[in-house]
C-alpha cells in the first residue's frame, strides 16, 4: 500500500471520522494527560488550549504537564484543569521518570500523549508504560529541529500506540523520514475556532493608534516565538530592504523567545529600530492580526503553522517559505504567496507585491479565510483527537479482556544507559 493511500486510511485522518469507532469502556470519561516542555503563548501551546476547551466533558477530561514551568498558557489554563509543572530538575534528572509515573498512577490517568519531541517524548513515554497506561501517543508539529524525533525516542517506537501528524505530508515524513510504522502514524490536521478569529476593524485602529502607526502606513506582522527555526533574523532583513523602498513601512514581531536580545539589535543595525515593533507575547492575537496588511513567516521549518490559519481567518494574505506542509494551506496567487526557504530576494519581492496593491491584499486574504473555514475547524481537531484515543482505549481494552493493562508491546522491552539517555534527549 502506498504512504499516501495508508494515510487517508487511518481512522481519524480526514474530515469525515468513522462512524464505526467504539466507545470507551470504562463508565466514566477517558483522562487524558498532555506532557509538553512549558506553555508559552506559541502556536502547539495555543492549538492544546483550544483542543482542551473543545473536549466533550462527558469523553475527556484532560491533565496537563509541563516538565519545566508551566508559563503563561498554563497559568491560563490550570483554572479550568489540573497543571502539573517542574517535573525535571536538570537534563540527568532520571527522577522525573519516578514523579511523572506517581503522577499518572495517583490521577487515574488513561492516556499519554506527548507534545513535541525531546525529553518529554521520551521520558513521559517510559514512565506510561512503568505505570502501565493503556495508551501511549506521541504528537509532533514540526519536521526537523526542534522536533527531530533522535535514535533513544525511536527506540520506544514499540512502547507507542500512535504518532499524530498535523499534514499530509507531515505524516509521510514521519513514516519515510522518522521511520515510524505507516499503521501507527495517524493524521489529525490542526485547526482553530473560526468564530473566534475574525477580522476586527476597531481592534486594527487599537492596536495601529497604540503603537503610533496611521492607516495609510503598511503593517508586516510575524507571530512565532523567538527561537531559531523561526528565522527572525530573514524577517528582519526583508524588512530592511521595504523600509528602503516605503520608508513609512511598519514591522511587527509578537512573540517571546532567548532570542529577543540579539534580534533587537540586529533591528538598531539594520536602522530599522523605530520601525519594528517588539510586542513580546500577547494575548490579543485576533487584535494584532487585524491591524497587519501582510502576515510573513520565515521559517527555517514547520509541519502546518496554527499562525497561518489564524491569520487567514483574520481575512489577512501569508508570504511563508516552502517549508513543511505549508504548500497545502498557502497557495500563490490564490491566498498569499510561497517563498523558497532562506530567500531574501523571493521574500522581498513577495512582500512589495503584497504591500503595493491593497485591494489584492485583500481577495488573497478573503480566499485565506474561505479555506480555512472550509479544511481546518476545530471541531474536526478535537472530534479527530476524542476518536482517536476513545477508539485505541477500546481496542487495546478488548484485547486485554477489560481488564487494567499494560502498554503496546511487551516484546518490545530495551535497555539502556540512564545517563546517555538524559544526556541525549535533553537539548529539546
Amino acid at each position: 500500500m502506498k504512504m499516501s493511500d495508508s494515510i487517508q486510511s487511518n481512522p481519524v485522518s480526514s474530515e469525515q471520522p468513522s462512524s464505526e469507532m467504539s466507545q470507551p469502556t470504562p463508565n466514566r470519561p477517558l483522562r487524558v494527560m498532555f506532557l509538553l516542555t512549558s506553555m508559552p503563548i506559541g502556536g502547539a501551546e495555543t492549538l492544546l488550549v483550544n483542543l482542551i476547551r473543545r473536549f466533550d466533558p462527558e469523553r475527556i477530561q484532560s491533565l496537563v504537564g509541563c516538565m519545566k514551568h508551566r508559563d503563561v498558557l498554563g497559568d491560563e489554563i490550570a483554572d479550568e484543569v489540573p497543571v502539573f509543572e517542574n517535573l525535571i530538575r536538570h537534563k540527568y534528572d532520571v527522577g522525573v521518570v519516578g514523579r511523572l509515573k506517581k503522577i499518572f498512577v495517583e490521577n487515574s490517568v488513561d492516556v499519554l500523549i506527548t507534545v513535541g519531541a525531546g525529553d518529554k517524548m521520551f521520558w513521559g513515554r517510559l514512565a506510561a508504560r512503568q505505570a502501565k497506561l493503556p495508551v501511549i501517543l506521541s504528537a509532533l508539529h514540526s519536521t526537523g529541529w526542534p522536533d527531530g524525533v533522535g535514535k533513544l525516542n525511536r527506540m520506544l517506537t514499540g512502547i507507542t500506540d500512535g504518532f499524530i501528524a498535523v499534514a499530509k505530508q507531515h505524516a509521510e515524513y514521519q513514516v519515510n523520514n522518522e521511520r515510524f510504522p505507516e499503521d501507527k502514524v495517524f493524521l489529525i490536521p490542526n485547526g482553530i475556532d473560526t468564530d473566534r478569529f475574525v477580522f476586527d476593524s476597531n481592534k486594527r485602529l487599537q492596536w495601529r493608534s497604540k503603537l503610533g502607526i496611521s492607516e495609510s502606513d503598511p503593517v508586516v506582522g510575524i507571530v512565532a516565538a523567538l527561537r531559531p527555526e523561526k528565522n527572525h533574523k530573514l524577517f528582519l532583513e526583508a524588512a530592511q530592504r521595504v523600509a528602503n523602498k516605503m520608508p513609512n513601512a511598519q514591522f511587527v514581531i509578537a512573540g517571546d523567545g532567548p532570542e529577543r536580545a540579539e534580534l533587537e539589535n540586529l533591528a538598531r543595525q539594520f536602522g530599522i529600530a523605530d520601525q519594528v515593533h517588539f510586542l513580546g507575547s500577547v494575548s490579543d492575537v485576533v487584535g494584532v492580526l487585524s491591524m497587519l496588511d501582510l502576515f510573513a513567516l520565515t521559517s527555517h521549518n514547520e509541519a502546518s503553522p496554527v499562525s497561518i490559519l489564524e491569520a487567514f481567518s483574520c481575512q489577512r494574505p501569508v508570504v511563508a517559505t516552502d517549508v513543511g506542509s505549508i504548500d497545502e494551506t498557502v497557495l500563490t496567487g490564490t491566498n498569499g504567496f510561497l517563498v523558497p526557504e532562506g530567500s531574501l530576494e523571493d521574500t522581498t519581492a513577495r512582500w512589495l507585491e503584497v504591500l503595493s496593491d491593497r485591494s489584492n491584499g485583500e481577495k488573497l486574504g478573503a480566499a485565506g479565510r474561505q479555506r480555512v473555514v472550509e479544511n481546518s475547524s476545530l471541531d474536526s481537531m478535537t472530534n479527530g483527537y476524542m476518536e482517536l484515543v476513545e477508539d485505541l482505549f477500546s481496542k487495546k481494552e478488548s484485547r486485554r479482556g477489560g481488564h487494567k493493562f499494560g502498554v503496546a508491546s511487551e516484546s518490545s522491552a530495551v535497555t539502556w544507559d540512564y545517563n546517555v539517555a538524559a544526556s541525549e534527549t535533553s537539548h529539546h
